[in-house]
């Protein structure tokens, strides 16, 4: 009657042990480390670096840990901060000397202590929140009137090649405070220029005058637009900021929109507010430029002369310098994709480039008058330009597909790749807002947490045991599985657990305990009404099911809503309320009635259960206090 068949208790053992093994590495704790990283696709981390990084911490007598280099990341790791803080002044100086950029970032960082054997089953601790595990805090705001105004200059760019391809005539095109003026010379090439701006460009609006023997067109950006423009914005900025802090490695950042024109980014586990700020500022453009072919450039370019009017000078990467001209033909705002890959002829890596139908165009069309010249493309990182590449053009490219190529390692084309993807900011930001949580207090805030969490399963234990006796201490054992599955699950999933989530789970213990109420109770209830033991537990259980499903699902509904349309600490808190309540139908009904079963399902002839006391009432009898054993 009351006995499990044998895949029943499989499948509570596996979970247990499932549930053990993903809950240890939360115990092990994190230790202080040192990141380097590369700032730049010239900068390779690779076992070179690691070397020097292992010399430069030998030769300021830092004991090490240990030390690996995972995906073009070396961690090193330290026993204490204060040999944490001296080992990174070491690399530091030894990587990227004072006054020189080596294109590499060194930071501060915190490792897990888990053993290699965790870590070879993929068992990681939870990722803890800015509150608990300390970290920085900013908040930027994004210059909405600079990302109109890049859009006003592409536009007026537009407009004056637009115009030159439908041979209309006009006197300049300028910008002014109120939009872009186009100077016409007669109502003709007026009415001319007003039909192309509205066929050609509906996000522009225009009105026209006449001044003296001129005719002035003067175009604007619709309000509409204009919003449009601000929103893109803010969402490319978003993105840019998710691709660069997560190639860096940061756990689970917290990157959102707050407001119209603000985003918060918060870094957990970064204790460097300096190199927080560098990661924020790393972005990469893309331009290309035609090599200037004159005499003098040429010359430049062996003697290290001086450059012609109207050209730059740019090194390649083996040092090289390259005069190219300052005429931009394409920037990275024609691209639409970028990935890397390798040549079908030389099987050297590349990363090949998908422009957008403008940038297509200007493209063909560049190559087809330029056969036979040089061609330049630069990667720009922090105002500073290299040139990846400068092939000559041996014929007309056409069908928007680019290819870079050039002494490039497989790395160095995913870097590559990755950074034209996340592009450039569209609008400027600046911090406004600038916080930095201390390891220090998260290690408090996981104290109280850990407390709190503590106690009151302590709490719940002492009286389940006390009033419902053995059923009580089997609650009790299904309530830590509970919390034991919960972790196990959170960390599976590598959720970001913050102190609204601890709250969450000191309170999923309360509710995982009503399941084991309601059965108690039923049982309690079948007894008083004389039914056998073994018959009162099969009818305790199966007759509360239907109430413990019903009150878990509807408090489940409530936990998705909290998810679905909360932000930050509030989708924190109802991740785990979510997970516990899915957890505690398992322990609580499953789990607790396996301990029933396998303790009272093999008596035969059970004459009593300890489930505290049970109030009984006999006909024509007062209610007398019995205890069942």
């Amino acid at each position: 009657m009351n006995r499990y068949p044998a895949w029943k208790f499989a499948i509570i053992v596996i979970a247990l042990c499932l549930g053990v093994i993903y809950t240890l590495p939360n115990f092990f704790g994190e230790a202080p480390a040192v990141q380097v990283s590369s700032a730049k696709v010239t900068a390779k981390v690779d076992a070179a670096t690691l070397a020097r990084v292992e010399e430069a911490v030998k030769a300021a007598g830092v004991p090490l840990v240990a030390i690996t280099l995972e995906r073009a990341s070396i961690k090193a790791r330290f026993e204490t901060s204060e040999q944490q803080l001296k080992a990174k002044d070491a690399i530091q100086k030894a990587l990227v000397p004072e006054g020189s950029e080596s294109g590499f970032v060194v930071a501060l960082n915190l490792l897990s202590r888990s053993p290699a054997w965790l870590s070879a089953l993929h068992a990681a601790p939870m990722y803890l929140g800015l509150d608990l595990r300390g970290g920085v805090h900013f908040m930027l705001q994004v210059d909405m009137k600079a990302a109109l105004s890049q859009k006003t200059d592409s536009l007026a760019g537009d407009i004056r090649t637009t115009l030159r391809d439908k041979d209309i005539r006009h006197s300049g095109i300028t910008r002014s405070p109120t939009g872009i003026e186009i100077s016409l010379r007669d109502q003709a090439q007026l009415d001319a220029a007003k039909r192309v701006l509205a066929e050609q460009f509906p996000d522009l609006q225009s009105t026209d005058s006449v001044q003296g023997a001129e005719f002035k067109l003067v175009a604007s950006v619709k309000p509409e637009a204009a919003r449009r423009v601000q929103e893109q914005a803010l969402k490319q900025n978003i993105t840019t900021l998710h691709n660069r802090i997560n190639e860096l490695g940061v756990a689970e950042p917290v990157i959102q929109q707050q407001g119209l024109d603000r985003i918060v980014v918060q870094l957990p586990g970064v204790q460097d507010t300096a190199k927080a700020k560098d990661i924020l500022g790393r972005t990469a453009t893309l331009e290309v430029r035609l090599v200037d072919e004159s005499a003098e450039a040429r010359s430049a370019e062996r003697s290290n002369g001086l450059v012609p009017f109207g050209a730059e000078r740019y090194l390649e990467r083996n040092g090289q310098a390259v005069i190219v001209k300052k005429q931009v033909i394409l920037t990275g705002d024609n691209l639409t994709d970028a990935q890397p890959g390798f040549d079908s002829q030389t099987q050297e890596p590349v990363v090949n480039l998908s422009l957008d139908a403008k940038g297509a165009r200007i493209f063909r069309d560049v190559t087809r008058e330029n056969v036979g010249k040089r061609m330049a493309i630069l990667l720009f990182e922090k105002g500073k330009g290299e040139v990846v590449t400068a092939p000559v053009i041996r014929s007309e490219i056409g069908g928007g597909r680019v290819q870079i190529s050039g002494r490039m390692s497989t790395s160095e084309a995913n870097d590559t790749a990755l950074l034209l993807r996340a592009g450039s900011l569209a609008a400027p930001m600046e911090i406004i807002e600038e916080r930095t949580i201390g390891p220090s207090l998260g290690a408090e805030n996981i104290a109280k947490g850990f407390n709190s969490v503590t106690w009151g399963f302590l709490v719940i234990v002492a009286f389940m045991c006390v009033y419902y006796m053995v059923f009580g201490l089997f609650s009790s054992v299904a309530l830590a599985v509970n919390l034991l599955l919960l972790v196990a699950v959170l960390s599976m999933l590598q959720a970001t657990l913050t102190l609204p989530g601890m709250a969450a789970m000191a309170l999923a213990l309360g509710m995982a305990i009503d399941s084991n109420v309601l059965i108690n109770e039923r049982v309690r209830e079948e007894l008083r009404m004389g039914a056998a033991p073994q018959t009162a537990i099969l009818n305790g259980y199966e007759r509360a099911w239907a109430t413990i499903f019903d009150s878990n699902i509807t408090t489940l509904i409530a936990g998705v809503a909290l998810l679905a349309f909360g932000s930050g600490p509030v989708r924190g808190f109802a991740v785990v309320h979510c997970l516990g309540i899915l957890t505690s139908m398992f322990s609580a009904v499953f789990f607790s009635r396996g301990l029933v079963n396998l303790w009272y399902g093999r008596q035969k002839k059970l004459k009593g259960v300890s489930i505290g006391t049970v109030w009984r009432v006999d006909a024509g009898a007062t209610p007398k206090d019995t205890l069942t054993d």
